[in-house]
């Protein structure tokens, strides 16, 4: 049985890929406690067509 849970998985995309122009896309997938954030997920992360640390935000 799988656990039931406050758990959820997340997707995190660049917030400075889109406005770059660059092709493609950077994205990761991380887990959230949806009862202690309730609101949308963001974190440094490193963009590997960028070459550089950005934020990230959650999407959907």
């Amino acid at each position: 049985m799988a656990k039931k849970g406050n758990r959820v998985q997340v997707i995190l995309e660049c917030t400075e890929h889109k406005t770059s122009g660059a092709p493609g896309t950077s994205r990761y997938i991380s887990t959230k406690n949806k009862k202690n954030t309730p609101d949308r997920l963001e974190l440094k992360k490193f963009n590997p067509i960028l070459k550089k640390y950005t934020t990230h935000k959650e999407i959907k």
